[in-house]
Parts: structure tokens; sequence; C-alpha cells
């Protein structure tokens, strides 16, 4: 899930990003890097207690949603990331409704 939280600060933009599955973790920080984009915040969220918050991976990141936040000082690299893996999720969601059939 992507969150529309678009923040202009005085130099550079930042994007968050919700709930990434753990394995599209490394893809998105690969694309960040080749997008020249910066990785702010990377945390994990407990999803049963809303005020456990860790900014690494936990021993058992089960019950747990990853976020992060990259930053640009173009908005353009953050829009592009953007539009690869809203992208990607769809097409995922598209094989697994394909493999259901």
């Amino acid at each position: 899930m992507l969150t529309d939280k678009k923040i202009t600060d005085k130099q550079y933009y930042l994007n968050e990003f919700k709930n990434v599955s753990k394995e599209m973790l490394p893809w998105l920080e690969n694309l960040a890097f080749e997008c020249r984009c910066k990785i702010e915040k990377k945390e994990w969220k407990s999803k049963y207690n809303n005020y456990v918050i860790y900014d690494y991976e936990p021993f058992c990141s089960d019950g747990f949603e990853i976020n992060v936040t990259l930053s640009s000082r173009q908005d353009e690299y953050l829009n592009f990331v953007q539009y690869l893996y809203e992208n990607k999720l769809r097409k995922i969601g598209y094989l697994k409704t394909c493999l259901s059939l």
C-alpha cells in the first residue's frame, strides 16, 4: 500500500510506502538507489500494538508491517518509483488471480 502523503521540505521531497511486503523490500531498496532516492526511514510497526515500532528487523517479523520513507531532491524520481511500485503490485495481483482460476 502506498501513502499519498508527500511532504515537501526546503530542499527535498518525501514519499512514504506503507505495508511493504518482506519479499519486495530488497527490490524497493535497489530501485530507490537506482533512481537517486535516499531511504530516510525504514520501520517495522506491529499490527497488534501500535506503540511497538522498531527501526530494525525483529527476530520474528510475523505480525509486523514494514513502512519505508524515501526522499529525493526531485519529485520526478519519487513519482517514477511510485509508478514502478504500483505497477509491480498490480502485476502480482493479476498473476495471483490467474493462479486461482
